[in-house]
């Protein structure tokens, strides 16, 4: 381990952390990635971050950066070499979007024998109603806010994983072709790829 390093507390799968990862990957920005153990969470981590959510990242001068966006909006403004943040206005729309409506029917619609007071295709279908807005705008464009990748991409890429993962057999027979052509091919990327290497 390198004590000069900017230290990642992460969980392999979380979509908070994989979007901090892919921007720290893309950026070239080295770090220390420590998984955590979300049923034996470091003492550090509570230390640093007394929430205890992933990921959070302890820059080498000590800072802490406890929010995903935070942390991508740091390293961006660091390095930026693809110009993720030229479409930031349209970019933060879709991105509150995101992590405000969509993923609050996303986790029922994942969970739904937790939330009993509708079912899964009533969380679905809600969940939904945002993956209409990114189909609408992948279908003239290459990607969410035109022919080039911008924050709102990887920003918002692992939360519809996740929903797609959720009834794959749906989701593969479902309307939304083109949002599943722009999230397969964040897949299959050497980004992506890396970034879910397991740690040892």
């Amino acid at each position: 381990m390198n004590s000069n390093l900017p230290v990642l507390y992460s969980f392999r799968r979380c979509p908070y952390a994989i979007r901090a990862r892919m921007t720290l990957f893309y950026a070239g920005i080295a770090v220390e990635i420590r998984e955590v153990d979300l049923k034996n969470k470091p003492a550090h981590l509570l230390e640093i971050s007394p929430k205890g959510t992933v990921p959070v990242l302890q820059l080498a001068n000590g800072e802490v950066l406890e929010e995903s966006l935070v942390i991508m909006s740091w390293v961006l403004n660091q390095t930026d070499p693809e110009h993720w943040l030229s479409f930031s206005n349209a970019a933060d729309d879709l991105i509150k979007r995101n992590d405000g409506e969509f993923k609050y029917y996303l986790d029922r619609y994942k969970y739904a024998d937790r939330y009993p007071e509708n079912t899964q295709e009533y969380y679905r279908q809600k969940a939904s109603e945002f993956l209409f807005i990114l189909n609408e705008r992948l279908a003239n464009s290459r990607y969410l806010c035109g022919q080039q990748i911008s924050i709102a991409d990887v920003a918002i890429f692992p939360f519809i994983r996740q929903f797609a993962s959720v009834d794959m057999e749906w989701w593969q027979h479902s309307s939304f072709k083109v949002v599943n052509n722009w999230l397969q091919g964040f897949i299959d990327s050497e980004l992506f790829i890396r970034v879910m290497k397991q740690q040892k």
